[in-house]
């Protein structure tokens, strides 16, 4: 059977409208935050993914394990990028440094050098604020749309039956998968396997996961094959699908439409003048000088 994410209905600004409006907004949200490198650009995007945050009703027992993800995901691959400097060299030529340290061992001969510049500092920055505005309205959507809907809605976005019944399925595949592993664990464990005990090589590790991976893999298969047989039973994909509900747009829905839109073509237009490009304040590189 397939499972969902932990929808429930809630006082929320995304379900006070219709789930295909909300859709398109998101999509033009995501859309506009990545033509934009400038932090003063940014932070409108990461106020505004923040306020949806805070009002969209989910609490923070439900999402802090996806929240923690997130902030560890940003936070790791932020200082990666700080400390070698990769993928800022293309949007910046010159570099102001603030301090070079140098550690007390070598490496073969070799002594790690860390030059921290302004350039590459402001980049770190703004590579938090992207990606966690990206992230922190991505990892609503599961939690505040509601399941039922999710073939009708993408239905009603213009995508064909087959298309919009698989974005349904892809959508269940994830929280399915999840409670399928947890089942098999524990079944295993009620056998005596003892996952903590795991230990050796890598080859060797992976191999003693077999017990959880092999069942698995097998009930994913043939579950997808349980739906496909259901399926072709049901004659599915011979002609135009029928829907037992139907999404109807209200005035409001059409307001975070032209909304969305609005962002979008700004933010294509002010890229197309060359503005929302790196920015670091004229000011602190006055100051290193």
């Amino acid at each position: 059977m397939l499972v969902t994410w932990r929808y429930r209905k809630r006082k929320s600004i995304i379900q006070f409208f219709d789930q295909r409006a909300w859709i398109i907004f998101y999509a033009c949200f995501i859309t506009s935050t990545v033509f934009f490198w400038d932090m003063r650009f940014l932070s409108f995007f990461f106020i505004t993914a923040l306020g949806i945050l805070f009002a969209s009703g989910v609490q923070w027992m439900e999402m802090r394990r996806a929240m923690f993800f997130i902030v560890g995901f940003v936070i790791f691959f932020s200082a990666l990028t700080f400390l070698t400097g990769r993928g800022g060299m293309e949007l910046y030529t010159t570099e102001h440094l603030i301090t070079r340290v140098e550690t007390q061992f070598t490496l073969f001969g070799w002594r790690p050098v860390l030059n921290i510049s302004a350039e590459k500092t402001f980049y770190a920055l703004s590579m938090i604020v992207r990606v966690f505005s990206l992230a922190s309205m991505t990892i609503l959507l599961p939690y505040t749309l509601n399941p039922a809907l999710y073939g009708i809605t993408f239905r009603g976005l213009g995508l064909p039956d087959k298309i919009a019944y698989g974005m349904d399925l892809t959508m269940r595949f994830i929280p399915t998968f999840g409670r399928d592993f947890q089942l098999t664990m524990d079944a295993q464990r009620a056998r005596g396997y003892e996952l903590e005990k795991i230990s050796g090589g890598l080859i060797q590790q992976v191999r003693k996961l077999a017990p959880l991976i092999v069942p698995v893999t097998i009930h994913a298969i043939a579950g997808s094959e349980d739906i496909i047989d259901a399926m072709d039973l049901r004659a599915f994909g011979i002609g135009p699908r029928t829907w037992l509900q139907e999404l109807k747009y209200q005035p409001k829905d059409y307001l975070l439409i032209v909304l969305g839109v609005i962002i979008l073509l700004a933010s294509i237009i002010l890229s197309l003048l060359g503005i929302g490009k790196f920015w670091v304040p004229q000011i602190f590189i006055s100051y290193l000088n």
